[in-house]
């Protein structure tokens, strides 16, 4: 167990001449020092955050470094008790991008989810007076993946597919490539904004995109560049990976599923690069959503 994750109760903040000594210890070159003053900091709580924040702007560049990764620790803490709580609260029917942002932040505990999300509108706006309803559903995929794999350049990631950052959507968005989950949940993101019959298919070892009208059902392969194919495809592909084909595999993922393989997948990742706490905390939510 690390120091800082003991049980404790919280000490006075530190007075200016205090903080004066923590701030030159904090940078000491030698890592013990520097971890025994980490923890002291930590032992103040969250509320230290707001003297510390300022020491991010520092011309120090270890100061810089070493305040940051403080905030961050407070910052991931908070983040992984809210998505927690998210797991716990929510249905079968959650919002899965909520989802996605809460769980990005246990890792990335400052992105700028409002900015993210604009980003996945703008795709959507992009596409509004492109596609309609009444078009056939080749014409609609056709129009998407001519955005989102040609102009946008998104692409799965095939040579470093199990990078954890191709499980996490800010990520994804910032590198155009991810893994067939998360390509699939910018496709989704940008299917819900435009009401398209678009839903997410988790086939053993792979996740589609599905349009489905009263009269046909199509399949979208995101991580593939938005490659089209048919219920045969689809069973011919279990029957490669030594599946039996069950009509249960074709059946709409709910977004808590969705964001349950999510965490899934990064247990596993983490459990691969032997991340060990990363890999608890993945199993923790884990929990939660199978709740």
């Amino acid at each position: 167990m690390r120091i800082d994750d003991v049980a404790h109760p919280l000490l006075p903040l530190p007075s200016g001449r205090e903080r004066a000594a923590l701030l030159k210890l904090l940078v000491d070159e030698d890592g013990a020092v520097y971890q025994t003053i980490r923890a002291r900091i930590l032992s103040y709580g969250p509320e230290v955050g707001e003297w510390l924040r300022e020491h991010r702007l520092s011309d120090d560049p270890r100061l810089r470094g070493r305040v940051t990764e403080i905030l961050d620790h407070f910052g991931r803490r908070a983040a992984d008790s809210r998505f927690l709580g998210f797991c716990l609260r929510h249905g079968e029917n959650l919002d899965l991008e909520e989802g996605c942002w809460l769980l990005a932040r246990t890792r990335y505990p400052e992105i700028n989810v409002v900015a993210y999300s604009a980003l996945i509108d703008e795709f959507a706006e992009t596409l509004r007076e492109k596609v309609s309803l009444s078009d056939e559903p080749q014409a609609v995929i056709a129009t998407i993946n001519e955005l989102l794999f040609g102009r946008l350049g998104f692409v799965g990631d095939e040579k470093n597919y199990y990078d954890p950052e191709n499980s996490y959507l800010n990520r994804v968005l910032d590198r155009r490539t991810g893994n067939p989950l998360l390509m699939c949940t910018i496709y989704l993101g940008v299917a819900r904004r435009l009401r398209l019959p678009i839903a997410g298919i988790g086939l053993p070892g792979h996740f589609l995109c599905r349009y489905q009208t009263p009269v046909r059902e199509l399949y979208i392969d995101a991580f593939g560049g938005g490659r089209v194919l048919t219920k045969v495809d689809c069973v011919k592909y279990l029957q490669q990976i030594g599946y039996e084909f069950h009509e249960a595999f074709l059946v709409p993922a709910s977004p808590r599923r969705m964001l349950l393989r999510m965490c899934s997948n990064l247990q596993q990742v983490y459990t691969r690069l032997n991340e060990k706490e990363l890999a608890t905390a993945m199993q923790g939510y884990i929990v939660a959503l199978t709740k």
